[in-house]
């Protein structure tokens, strides 16, 4: 039977600031990888939550037809957001006490996740586990084009 995969990841240079995210979609039968798709964006102004945010809304939404999936992500952020803290967010009229950033983003990813049976694992950041590091590079590399270092090196 396949398995699909989601490993999401947010990377932020500065906070706010230049920041990606980065997706690696993989099905897997067993041990066999089948398919294996790689997704990555940024923006000029951002934060990290609201990249961890993206990368799991992106991975959702790059899916064709409603599947069953477990994301895999390292933000605890996005892991208490989604698994805790949104039902009282919804029954509250998306509110919370001190005001709730990203709204607009949550409401998205409920949105996108509602279409798919969703499964949510969370691993620790940057320890070694080699989907969560592609999905960091990924990340980077959606960065990159929006870091002011990059612009002068290139000389534009």
């Amino acid at each position: 039977m396949t398995e699909l995969f989601a490993y999401t990841d947010g990377a932020c240079s500065g906070n706010p600031g230049p920041g990606g995210w980065g997706v690696l979609l993989r099905a897997r039968n067993g041990d066999r990888i089948v398919k294996e798709r790689e997704l990555s964006g940024g923006d000029a102004l951002t934060t990290n939550n609201r990249m961890e945010l993206m990368a799991a809304i992106s991975a959702l939404e790059a899916l064709d037809r409603p599947s069953a999936l477990t994301i895999v992500t390292d933000s605890a952020y996005v892991m208490d957001g989604i698994t805790k803290w949104i039902h009282g967010w919804k029954r509250n009229g998306w509110t919370k006490k001190g005001g709730l950033k990203n709204v607009e983003l949550w409401q998205r990813l409920d949105q996108a996740a509602a279409r798919h049976k969703v499964r949510w694992e969370w691993v620790k950041g940057h320890a070694g586990h080699p989907e969560n590091e592609r999905a960091d590079e990924l990340a980077r590399q959606g960065m990159a084009p929006f870091k002011p270092d990059r612009a002068e090196s290139s000389g534009k």
